[in-house]
């Protein structure tokens, strides 16, 4: 068990958190959720003893073990993968090197000896004889191929890297656990493992993650971070968001019935007050409005943006043909014969393992690179709105936030462009921001604007959910949801792919798989496929 007495945490004159008090249990799984930069990532660090509070302490059953998700892709650089991944229990592996070291001595004293004997003996009790086929279990639940276990880290690809880390934070069977994005550049097959792994999880976890459906299926509490407080709720994520826009509709209906009362009882006392005959009613009446306290509401942290994508020119019958798309990058045929068509009312997820593949493909369909055969048939009347995965370029440019994003609106008036990004969270002299130093969410957020002026009837989207908040995600879902356009995306947001898609296109080492149905149903099978 771990548990928080009365806690706070200042950064000079700004309190992220105060006095709080909670206590995580066995067996339940808490989302921890929160606008940016409300504190969620810090309170893990807290959690962990990696920094210390203010006010207050964190508490820890004695002799539990707390495993955590690191965030350094390039930590451990030079060991083993099997080694890192052990090395999760940082006892075990602590014993592994100090054996080693003692075995290779040429000279073995009794004391030598004695050491070795009650180091084997810790080494039996930690089930060190299973660590290597339990770490290679891990690790290929997780997808990491077989032959990459005995290399060194550096000497396997980066999106391997993240899934060796989350194994060594799981490995051992830690009796809390700290996860800090967890499904972050995981495919669906890992993170269906990863659902079920801590769905079957008897510890404590916490997790801090913008994956709405993951949050759905994992947890069964919710700690919400707002208002410089931290409040636990019992439930998933969808239920813990229900609740609080109930509770917040009940609360201003509540202060408006208090509202229409304290008026009507102001202009009884305004009306009788100088009446000798209901003066004691008046009298009455006043005692009365002093009594009735309206509730505080207290605005959110929280923000959501404004996305909507509104289309300029409805597009005609003709809207997109691929024929044949072959594509080969590095020696690799990343696209071999890619063919579908785009129909009216389409908003299609395109899903598969290989991420370049889907990211090559759009490229090629808006121009930015060629393929080595076959041809894109647009519409004429289509216009389209791209936004990237990596979208770097676009913020090279030395310019405040207004001046870049005035290239894509075509009204000249301050005032109205200044209310505009309002809407998308850039407020005051945010606006003034130069654009090369903005964060990953800020960045997303002007690519989003930038589409949103383009007016477009037809929107292709690489990920769109990366670096953005659950709130920021949440509006986005909805604006994809209402745009009357056609949509080409991918995303490994399972909530999006499944109130956005009607149709789902897989691509294979030869061709695609194209099928009408929801992304659930996609998952469905692939899940069938899978335990087979």
């Amino acid at each position: 068990m771990i548990q928080t007495n009365h806690v706070t945490l200042q950064f000079g004159k700004r309190t992220l958190f105060e006095d709080v008090n909670l206590k995580f249990t066995p067996g339940n799984c808490y989302g921890l959720i929160g606008a940016n930069g409300s504190g969620k990532s810090t309170f893990l660090k807290l959690l962990s003893k990696e920094i210390d509070t203010t006010h207050g302490e964190v508490i820890v059953t004695k002799n539990e073990r707390i495993a955590v998700l690191k965030q350094d892709h390039y930590l451990n650089d030079d060991m083993r993968v099997l080694d890192v991944v052990i090395k999760g229990n940082t006892r075990l592996y602590e014993i592994m090197v100090e054996k080693d070291k003692l075995y290779q001595q040429t000279e073995f004293s009794d004391e030598d000896g004695m050491k070795l004997a009650n180091l084997e003996a810790e080494f039996m009790e930690l089930n060190g004889w299973d660590a290597e086929s339990d770490a290679a279990e891990l690790l290929e639940n997780l997808g990491v191929p077989l032959e990459f276990h005995q290399l060194l880290m550096r000497e396997i690809p980066v999106k391997y890297r993240v899934k060796v880390l989350l194994a060594q934070a799981l490995f051992g069977n830690p009796d809390i656990l700290l996860l800090d994005e967890p499904t972050n550049n995981l495919d669906l097959s890992a993170i269906n493992w990863l659902e079920e792994f801590l769905i079957n999880f008897n510890n404590t976890v916490i997790v801090v993650s913008h994956d709405r459906h993951f949050l759905n299926k994992v947890c069964t509490h919710i700690v919400d971070i707002d208002y410089g407080k931290i409040k636990l709720y019992i439930g998933n994520y969808d239920f813990w968001y229900e609740s609080s826009q109930l509770a917040l509709r009940q609360m201003k209906e509540s202060n408006k019935k208090k509202e229409e009362k304290i008026k009507e009882l102001q202009d009884f006392i305004a009306r009788f007050s100088a009446n000798a005959s209901k003066s004691k009613q008046a009298t009455s009446r006043k005692k009365m409005l002093e009594k009735i306290e309206l509730d505080e509401i207290i605005p959110s942290s929280r923000k959501y943006p404004f996305i909507d994508f509104k289309i300029e020119k409805m597009a005609g019958k003709e809207i997109l043909t691929v024929k044949n798309l072959t594509k080969t990058i590095d020696g690799r045929k990343v696209l071999d014969k890619v063919s579908f068509q785009v129909l009216k009312g389409d908003k299609i997820a395109f899903v598969g393992s290989d991420d370049i593949a889907k990211t090559t493909l759009f490229k090629i369909l808006m121009g930015e690179i060629n393929q080595d055969g076959g041809e894109v048939i647009w519409g004429k009347t289509i216009q389209p709105s791209y936004l990237p995965q990596d979208n770097n370029e676009y913020f090279k440019v030395d310019e405040t936030i207004i001046d870049w994003i005035g290239h894509y609106y075509h009204i000249d008036d301050e005032t109205v462009l200044r209310g505009f990004l309002g809407r998308m969270l850039f407020s005051g002299d945010d606006v003034f921001k130069k654009v090369p130093i903005l964060s990953g969410g800020e960045k997303m957020r002007c690519m989003l604007s930038k589409c949103m002026l383009e007016s477009p009837n037809f929107l292709i989207m690489d990920e769109p959910t990366n670096h953005l908040d659950l709130e920021s995600i949440t509006s986005l879902n909805k604006g994809l949801e209402n745009f009357q356009g056609e949509i080409l995306f991918t995303s490994h947001d399972h909530e999006l792919n499944q109130t956005v898609a009607n149709r789902i296109i897989e691509i294979l080492p030869k061709g695609v798989c194209d099928r009408r149905l929801t992304y659930d149903e996609y998952y469905l099978g692939k899940e069938k496929e899978t335990a087979r």
